[in-house]
């Protein structure tokens, strides 16, 4: 059996592993669909999530399937089922993402199945390939939550990948219209316009700072006033982006940070003060995981899916995310339906 597997820093591979061995409260899942993630990126070139560990570390935590086997303690769960996995780490690693099982991959045992709610179904006329986009609609979905956003309230959102695009569609779907994107990209500002975005800036082309005050006007501050955005999410991982709000948003705005930062961000803690802003961090999903599935439902995102890939091929989305990034989400399918 094929899986996607980091050996260590920029090793990546198609290892040939020993099929699941399920036990009674587990389930194996026939992935029809994984997405490639940002943070798959990053874990590439560390050679692990925080660097190499001495074994291979299995990639993919966006994925969607059907169910080959159920073990007896198992209720709720049938042969058949098609089915999106939760990443989340119950006692071996969140999959994907440190622990010993990943989803890029033919057949993935999902343990503990029994005991945590692991899988949830796919309605009856989603296509797996959509229906993997749920995990990372939930990241965008929670960065939302973090900014405390409800409608009337003015939005920036700075980077357009997929968790970014994730978080536009968030907004529009609850009503919030007066929506920015930033992104360097052509075709991920044409996707976000085409969620609902009211405008989307290229930082190269146009002062981000001036476009934001023309287009949702300005709000009063002691040195001068600032663009009226209430909030703003950043979804880029450039440093420059957090000071910038800080240095640019409004009294009273609110930062919500999803991008990984790596690095220690030089922050004006003084201007925090004097503009009493809000900055919070936005880390994995809502509580209830069924938003992310039920967004999916009411809201057709298959067009976020620009790129896909056999399992065999995945370097080449790989060197897509590592290159241009003029794209949306990367899906590696496996042919399953």
């Amino acid at each position: 059996m094929k899986q996607i597997r980091v050996h260590g820093p920029d090793d990546v591979r198609l290892d040939d592993i020993d099929p699941p061995e399920p036990g009674p409260a587990d389930a194996v899942v026939r992935i029809a669909a994984c997405g490639i993630c940002g943070s798959d990126v990053s874990y590439v070139h560390m050679g692990g999530v925080a660097g190499p560990t001495g074994h291979p570390m299995p990639l993919g935590h966006e994925m969607a399937g059907v169910v080959d086997w159920v073990g007896d303690e198992v209720d709720g769960v049938t042969v058949g089922d098609r089915v999106i996995v939760h990443p989340g780490d119950t006692g071996h690693g969140p999959m994907g993402s440190g622990g010993i099982e990943g989803g890029l991959t033919i057949s993935l045992l999902v343990r503990d199945v029994a005991r945590h709610r692991r899988l949830f179904p796919v309605p009856d006329d989603m296509a797996l390939p959509v229906a993997a986009l749920a995990e990372p609609l939930g990241v965008g979905m929670q960065a939302v939550n973090q900014a405390d956003v409800a409608p009337g309230d003015k939005v920036a959102v700075f980077g357009c990948g997929p968790i970014g695009l994730m978080a536009i569609a968030t907004l529009i779907d609850r009503g919030i219209h007066e929506v920015v994107a930033v992104d360097l990209s052509r075709q991920r500002r044409e996707l976000a316009l085409g969620l609902g975005a009211q405008a989307a800036l290229d930082p190269t082309a146009v002062d981000v700072w001036d476009e934001l005050a023309r287009i949702h006007g300005t709000a009063p501050f002691m040195f001068g006033p600032t663009p009226a955005t209430n909030a703003f999410i950043e979804a880029s991982g450039a440093d420059q982006v957090i000071g910038d709000v800080i240095q640019h948003g409004r009294v009273g705005g609110r930062l919500s940070v999803v991008a990984l930062h790596y690095r220690a961000v030089p922050t004006n803690f003084l201007m925090i003060l004097m503009k009493q802003l809000t900055i919070r961090g936005s880390m994995e999903y809502p509580p209830r995981f069924e938003d992310a599935i039920e967004l999916l439902a009411r809201r057709d995102l298959s067009s976020l899916i620009t790129n896909r890939f056999t399992l065999e091929e995945f370097e080449r989305g790989l060197e897509l995310l590592n290159g241009s990034k003029d794209c949306g989400k990367v899906m590696i399918t496996m042919g399953v339906e």
